[in-house]
């Protein structure tokens, strides 16, 4: 009985066992193929949101297609892509139990937003900041521009894909801090076809570049990819602490919305 068991053994563990290790070898091969697989699988996913979002923005700004439909288009098209590859709500920022938490933090940064712009709008030296001629509107098409168009041309698209979709692709493959980076520059670049028209249309940022010629674009560029990048980062953190993307848009609703309702504002102060 115990030369039976020993010969067992024996066979087990023997490296010259070429029935046993083989296909251990088999196996262990197989699975890292497969895990290296998955990896390439994620990795093309992620670059393939990357290259759909350069799509989209020049489609935008170059081609001139519509936002309002483009927008709610493409943050759909890109949760169905995203849920097709594997991304569950919880990484998407949409899981249900985290709702309520996010609304609460989307509304506490809406009032600071809101109180940070009411200062500036009262303060002669910070008003001109307002005075941007794309907002120069009649009553009835700021609320239009702040509840309608903004919401549905440009939150909607950009909270979902990066601090949704991308956020979510990106968590694959990096630790929390670089998904916040890469996120936040992305989005920063983003921003580098609309920068082309600020510095004529915003009088603030008009005056500040004045004086640097043929640079000026240029500059106007690099500080709002900086600045928007900055932002980026802001509202990831607001989406990564709340766990939910609703944070992130109230952020994103705030700054741009208020922005033309506080301008509307100004521009009758000023006049």
């Amino acid at each position: 009985m115990s030369a039976t068991v020993v010969s067992t053994q024996s066979a087990v563990a023997s490296p010259t066992d070429g029935a046993v290790l083989p296909s251990h070898d088999h196996t262990r091969r197989r699975r890292l193929a497969l895990i290296d697989r998955g990896r390439r699988a994620r990795l093309a996913s992620t670059v393939t949101v990357v290259f759909a979002l350069a799509g989209v923005n020049v489609a935008d700004h170059v081609l001139g297609w519509n936002t309002m439909w483009l927008g709610p288009l493409g943050a759909v098209a890109l949760l169905l892509f995203a849920r097709s590859q594997g991304l569950t709500w919880h990484q998407l920022g949409l899981a249900r139990h985290t709702h309520a938490r996010g609304i609460r933090w989307g509304l506490g940064v809406i009032a600071v937003v809101a109180s940070v712009y009411l200062l500036g709008i009262l303060l002669p030296a910070t008003r001109t900041a307002f005075l941007d001629a794309r907002y120069h509107l009649p009553p009835a098409g700021a609320l239009l521009t702040a509840f309608v168009m903004i919401p549905l041309g440009t939150v909607l698209l950009e909270e979902v894909a990066f601090r949704s979709v991308l956020w979510g692709f990106l968590s694959r493959h990096a630790r929390m801090w670089q998904v916040l980076a890469g996120s936040s520059v992305l989005f920063g670049l983003w921003h580098v076809l609309p920068a082309m028209a600020s510095a004529s249309g915003n009088a603030a940022i008009g005056s500040v570049v004045a004086g640097l010629g043929p640079f000026a674009k240029a500059a106007v560029i690099a500080g709002t990819v900086a600045f928007t990048a900055l932002g980026g980062v802001v509202a990831g953190e607001l989406r990564r602490r709340s766990g939910s993307l609703f944070a992130s848009v109230g952020m994103h609703w705030a700054t741009n919305a208020l922005g033309v309702l506080f301008g509307v504002l100004a521009w009758r102060l000023a006049a």
